[in-house]
């Protein structure tokens, strides 16, 4: 079985025990109980940090406020932290504070999800997942789902939600590079909650007649879309694709309802994020895109991969 995946950009990274003094990093995350991925991310830091000799944490939750996030962000630089990671709640809006941050000499790592590009000359690392192949990495298994023609919808992010934008962009890119013979009806947004994508779907369901294909931004989401198709008699037939493997979309696929996903580790999220902000503080030379592998899951090759812990 293969478990969380190895974030190959920092392998390198010395442990954080070579840290010559204490540090202390402070995280302003964007919405903690929005799902359980955010919610397992937390949990994982939280416990990573308590490994690592010489290392104190501030976590920070913005409740999805991007106003909120601002004034922590700003509340951390006045602690003087040794280095501020941002999981951002809206990549364009806080681009001021991360600059105010640069100013105050803090390092910046930006986790998950990137900020807008004027602000990438006020951070030193981005540590994440690459959005932009997650969504072609979906494309491709829906054109392999339906064998390169169909009709389908799609359930996206948080508007404005860099990770939401970017996961659609590549989806649709890349699915008009790969199937021109699939094509997206609608697009509507699912806000990363899983009941308000069933309404969604419920609203599709309804307004079209055929559906081929569902590609939702996260299993969290695809999962809403799925038991909305079942409570209509139509999910036989449909082929529903996701972006970040929830333990809900992995148990759908054993169940042969849920055609496929990409795997992303939470756990690996967050140890990557640490790991990267540490690498900062001492100096090392981190990538700018620190990007850990999320590889394609479906019922073909999902005994490959543990169940995801979220």
């Amino acid at each position: 079985m293969r478990g969380l995946m190895t974030a190959t950009a920092i392998v390198a990274l010395l442990p954080a025990a070579a840290l010559a003094q204490s540090v202390t990093i402070g995280i302003t995350q964007n919405n903690v109980g929005v799902d359980s991925y955010q919610t397992t991310y937390e949990q994982a830091f939280m416990a990573y940090a308590e490994e690592l000799d010489g290392v104190e944490t501030v976590v920070l939750d913005a409740g999805g406020d991007v106003a909120r996030q601002i004034g922590q962000i700003q509340d951390l630089i006045q602690q003087q932290v040794d280095a501020i990671i941002i999981w951002p709640t809206q990549g364009q809006a806080v681009v001021p504070a991360v600059r105010q941050a640069h100013m105050a000499g803090i390092p910046v790592v930006i986790t998950n999800s990137q900020i807008a590009e004027e602000g990438f000359e006020f951070i030193a690392s981005f540590s994440g997942p690459d959005n932009i192949t997650q969504g072609q990495y979906s494309a491709e298994m829906m054109c392999e789902a339906l064998d390169g023609e169909g009709q389908i919808v799609q359930i996206s992010g948080q508007p404005g939600y860099t990770t939401a934008m970017e996961r659609q962009s590549g989806f649709e890119e890349r699915l008009a590079e790969a199937c021109p013979g699939v094509e997206i009806m609608e697009t509507q947004p699912g806000d990363w909650n899983r009941e308000r994508a069933q309404r969604v779907m419920e609203n599709f369901l309804t307004k079209y007649d055929q559906i081929d294909g569902v590609y939702s931004g996260d299993d969290n989401m695809g999962v809403g879309a799925l038991n909305a198709a079942k409570a209509a008699g139509r999910a036989e037939g449909i082929a529903f694709i996701g972006a970040t493997n929830f333990a809900v979309g992995y148990e759908a696929m054993e169940r042969g309802e849920y055609w496929g996903s990409v795997y992303q580790s939470p756990v690996e999220d967050a140890r990557n994020a640490l790991d990267t902000a540490l690498a900062v503080i001492r100096g090392e030379d981190v990538p700018f895109l620190n990007y850990f592998d999320t590889p394609k899951i479906t019922q073909a090759n999902m005994s490959e991969y543990t169940k995801p812990v979220f």
